[in-house]
């Protein structure tokens, strides 16, 4: 395995454990893929459609933080709202 320089804690994770030996494949590598892509999609399938008011400041902002990330600003709210309920993102105020 080719070493790279940057890893985070989870990459870090996963090397060890692999390393280890801790990774057993499976017996039907084509059925657990299969399992793993149709789950991926159904996870990552966006078909529920929600309106939402906002302040027009709050969306300007919205829409600026959107450009600089390079996202549609849609894409932005759905992001930063997943990251939200999977605890990926701290409440409260951000410190600048």
């Amino acid at each position: 395995m080719k070493k790279h320089e940057f890893h985070d804690d989870e990459e870090k994770k996963l090397i060890t454990a692999y390393e280890r030996g801790e990774f057993k494949p499976v017996k039907d590598q084509k059925g657990a893929k299969r399992t793993a892509v149709d789950a991926a999609k159904r996870y990552m399938r966006k078909d529920a459609r929600i309106n939402i008011r906002l302040s027009t400041a709050d969306l300007e902002m919205l829409k600026q933080r959107a450009v600089e990330e390079g996202l549609p600003y849609q894409s932005l709210i759905a992001s930063v709202l997943h990251k939200y309920v999977n605890g990926s993102v701290l409440s409260g105020k951000k410190e600048r």
